[in-house]
């Protein structure tokens, strides 16, 4: 009997499937599709389906749909819109064995505009080496998005980005070790389904966000948060404005600067669960809600680069085997040495990096959807 064809759950690409086959394997984007019955006019169907999905999203990244997200200055810059091509999603090694490490890096820059940031595609790279080089992730398994990628589909637009974070937990497992890093500007907006204790949704704005609106926390919670299962972790590291809560994670550790802390619970009256299947999300963002975070030269000299990014890769290559307390203090000590020079990553920037050599408000914190004692338990990726 002859084989028939499938159509890639991950990228829509037709595939040859033997005869007897439960799944079948994309050979441009790996992704593990499972093989429904033999009836041909249901695969028929499905095909013309999804290359009329295709289609539309294609006209609607092309036209610019209007969004009700908006950045909330009225002077924020509007940047690029980059329509989405027809093709097959770029070629990404997924691992298939338990244990697998998976990182999604985000740095956008907002090239040509008032508001550039000149940080975040450094963050990225010096990411990325920190954890090939010093934490044994696969290259393969590591998906970069900024704007000085060739491939449109690496582009960190509102829809790529999202693409990403639903292939970073594709398929998680027990004893997986997932990464989100993101680099680039954050903002705010009022809560309107009540989840929000003070009020505000954290948004993160990807390079199309005055287009296509931002990426509001309530989505990055349900894509990457909830769907984590019993044994798997996921660490995010979050170098934006108002991002203290980003992930929306049930707890939020309260550290004052003498290093003590307790718990504050994030849960909402509303009901909405935003913890996990089991396992273990962890955040580390760049400064609290109603904080703005720096982009700056002051680490190095001349690159620049996120000041959490930095701090955070500093700390933890220079003291193997730390708490998460340790961290995070090490992370707020290197940020409150290095307040000149910082150029912060918001559109009141002119305004307010006059003031820097007065104070710097940005302090890094620690959610978690668990309790735990952040002097004991050691950092792990």
């Amino acid at each position: 009997m002859a084989g028939r064809r499938e159509t890639c759950s991950w990228c829509g690409l037709q595939l040859l499937v033997p005869p007897e086959a439960q799944t079948v394997q994309c050979a441009a984007c790996q992704a593990i599709t499972p093989v429904r019955p033999n009836d041909a006019w249901v695969q028929v169907h499905d095909s013309i389906c999804h290359a009329a999905n295709r289609f539309k999203s294609l006209v609607n990244s092309a036209v610019g749909a209007a969004s009700g997200n908006r950045y909330p200055a009225s002077n924020a810059p509007v940047y690029g819109h980059y329509p989405q091509p027809p093709g097959p999603a770029p070629p990404l090694t997924l691992p298939s064995s338990h244990g697998r490490k998976r990182a999604l890096l985000c740095g956008v820059s907002y090239n040509g505009h008032g508001n550039k940031l000149k940080g975040s595609v450094n963050d990225v790279r010096c990411m990325r080496y920190f954890l090939v080089e010093k934490l044994g992730f696969p290259g393969d398994s590591i998906l970069i998005l900024t704007e000085e990628e060739t491939d449109s589909f690496r582009i960190p637009t509102k829809h790529n980005i999202r693409m990403g974070l639903r292939w970073l937990v594709q398929g998680v497992q027990s004893g997986d070790s997932l990464v989100f890093h993101f680099s680039g500007h954050g903002s705010r907006q009022r809560d309107h389904n009540m989840d929000e204790i003070d009020g505000y949704d954290e948004t993160l704005c990807p390079v199309d966000y005055r287009t296509e609106g931002m990426i509001v926390d309530d989505e990055i919670n349900a894509i990457i948060v909830r769907p984590l299962p019993h044994g798997a972790k996921l660490h995010a590291i979050v170098d934006a404005c108002y991002s203290g809560t980003m992930l929306d994670l049930p707890f939020l550790c309260r550290m004052n600067r003498e290093g003590s802390y307790a718990w504050e619970d994030q849960r909402c009256m509303s009901g909405v669960y935003k913890g996990t299947r089991g396992g273990l999300a962890i955040s580390f963002s760049a400064c609290d809600d109603h904080q703005t975070s720096a982009d700056t030269t002051a680490f190095t000299s001349k690159v620049a680069t996120g000041a959490l990014t930095y701090s955070f890769i500093q700390a933890v290559q220079n003291e193997p085997g730390l708490t998460y307390g340790r961290l995070l203090n090490s992370m707020r000590y290197a940020i409150r040495e290095a307040k000149t020079g910082i150029r912060l990553k918001g559109p009141i920037a002119s305004l307010v990096n006059r003031l820097l050599c007065a104070e710097l408000s940005q302090e890094p914190q620690l959610s978690s959807s668990e309790k735990f004692d952040i002097y004991t338990k050691q950092f792990l990726l």
